[in-house]
């Protein structure tokens, strides 16, 4: 069975709540209240976004979070009562899509949800789009483009993949589309109001979001990542993609 989102937190009066507000919009939610019975659940049934309290009892969101990335590829946002900055890297670092503080308004958190998983439907559709099947039309393979962004590296717009000294190296939908988009705009600096709009397409996402993921590209493109060459930083602005030697196809 399909379910559109999957809440997993030990507060059973929370997570009870949640599903039922949610169903109430006829979007398909369930809850569970253990890390047991959520990796149960997700192997027996099909889930398109985890709403994931840190706190699970004997185990934490942040294991399961880890657990689940081994398996399956969906948009996954923590909600929790943990505030410090710490919490919200962890979570960010180890494949949280986003991070929002309880308490929470329902029909806010409705609206974020809502918008998550309509951009990773619209990049899946995009990516299949783009990948199709044997039979391309000449059109389309013409549409396709390998970016150049080193001499080693170059961006692969057909696979969604980085390609690193001639070797696939895979991109979360949201690494892909920002990376993209300085591409497009390299040399120019792009600022963080233009990502949200532009890329994310959500203006409320949590603020140590964006970094996080910055950084992530930078550990899959950077010589060293602690001194970026390519993807600066302009401080209190936002990221310029330096201009290569290759012209971008």
């Amino acid at each position: 069975m399909k379910y559109q989102y999957l809440m997993i937190d030990d507060d059973v009066t929370i997570a009870e709540t949640t599903a039922e507000y949610f169903n109430i919009f006829d979007i398909r939610t369930a809850y569970v209240t253990s890390y047991g019975e959520a990796v149960a659940f997700l192997h027996a049934h099909e889930v398109s976004l985890l709403l994931l309290d840190i706190n699970l009892g004997q185990h934490s969101g942040f294991e399961l979070c880890k657990q689940i990335r081994t398996e399956f590829d969906m948009p996954i946002l923590f909600i929790s009562a943990r505030t410090s900055d710490d919490d919200i890297l962890t979570a960010l670092n180890i494949g949280g899509d986003d991070y929002i503080k309880k308490p929470y308004t329902l029909n806010i958190l409705l609206a974020k949800v809502r918008a998550i998983l309509k951009r990773y439907e619209q990049t899946s559709f995009r990516q299949h789009e783009l990948s199709g099947a044997s039979g391309v039309s000449a059109s389309r393979d013409a549409s396709r483009r390998v970016i150049p962004i080193t001499g080693d590296i170059s961006l692969d717009t057909a696979t969604r993949k980085l390609i690193k000294n001639g070797s696939p190296v895979s991109l979360k939908a949201m690494e892909y589309k920002m990376l993209l988009y300085l591409l497009e705009h390299r040399g120019q600096v792009v600022t963080k109001e233009e990502f949200l709009q532009n890329v994310w397409e959500d203006t409320f996402i949590g603020e140590g979001t964006l970094p996080v993921h910055i950084r992530h590209l930078r550990e899959k493109i950077e010589a060293d990542c602690n001194a970026p060459a390519l993807i600066r930083t302009v401080w209190g602005v936002g990221y310029l993609m330096e201009a290569g030697d290759e012209d971008i196809q």
